[in-house]
């Protein structure tokens, strides 16, 4: 069943801060602009889902140069919205974002002009980014930023993000307005920046259609079959990642080397979690 119940809003008390969406069911990726009226690193703020539903989180990383922040969502809450897949986005390909900032604003669509490329953003770091052309001519697309990129058109029946609206080109012919040209931080470098994706977290993101009960590990069955049962599937999601280019060849070597010792210290250690 499609779904966009995985882009959300952030507020400060009443104040809409801009968007953001669920990256896993704990963490909430944004960019770090739409928090610039925040005050300390750890403030707290409201996540409003697509549903209306509002939760308590908490700003955990900011990444300045990148221009990336991450939210956590509160402990108490507990979401069990299902998580679309992260993939790569190629020249030609067509993308959306289900997010908008308003009732009365158009959703955004277009083509990717550019797939994974350097790109010096206005934060001062050079990161992987998506160039996108946008097919609707707003002049100004500020509201848009820390929304999602799904790669492919609405009507597909699964959702693949691709990337973090982050920035506009400016019309340079017009100084005081916007290109329709936008630029999007990938998947691939929001998960770089922040070390909170340690194998656990990624979980979400690699079984994105598994609840929390369906992925338990039953402590009565601790094997070392078992073990190895969990990491060889591990291995296969992983080389998924590998495949769609979202990981570095070291980096996927580290998430094999998390993921067998994961599965080996839940297994034979007691089940920790």
């Amino acid at each position: 069943m499609t779904s966009t119940s995985y882009w959300v809003e952030i507020f400060e008390s009443e104040q809409r801060l801009g968007g953001g969406f669920l990256l896993t069911r704990r963490y909430v990726v944004t960019a770090l602009h739409c928090l610039r009226s925040l005050a300390s690193l750890d403030e707290r703020v409201d996540i409003v889902l697509a549903d209306g539903s509002r939760l308590e989180g908490q700003v955990c990383r900011r990444d300045k140069d990148a221009d990336l922040a991450l939210i956590m969502i509160s402990t108490v809450h507990e979401v069990r919205l299902p998580i679309p897949q992260a993939g790569v986005a190629h020249s030609g390909d067509e993308w959306h974002s289900p997010y908008r900032p308003g009732a009365s604003e158009v959703h955004l669509r277009g083509q990717v002009d550019s797939g994974t490329a350097e790109y010096l953003c206005e934060g001062g770091a050079v990161i992987q980014a998506l160039q996108l052309t946008a097919h609707q001519l707003l002049g100004d697309y500020s509201g848009y930023s820390g929304g999602p990129v799904v790669r492919g058109v609405p009507e597909e029946r699964e959702p693949v993000i691709v990337g973090i609206l982050l920035e506009q080109a400016p019309d340079r012919a017009e100084a005081n307005r916007a290109a329709n040209v936008l630029f999007a931080a990938t998947i691939g470098e929001a998960l770089r920046r922040f070390d909170q994706f340690d194998v656990g977290h990624l979980m979400d993101v690699l079984y994105p259609a598994a609840s929390p009960s369906q992925r338990a590990v039953n402590t009565d069955e601790l094997t070392v079959d078992s073990a190895a049962d969990t990491a060889e599937t591990w291995f296969d999601r992983i080389d998924e990642w590998s495949q769609r280019r979202v990981f570095d060849a070291t980096q996927i070597a580290e998430l094999k080397f998390m993921a067998a010792k994961a599965a080996m210290e839940r297994q034979l250690g007691g089940g920790g979690s």
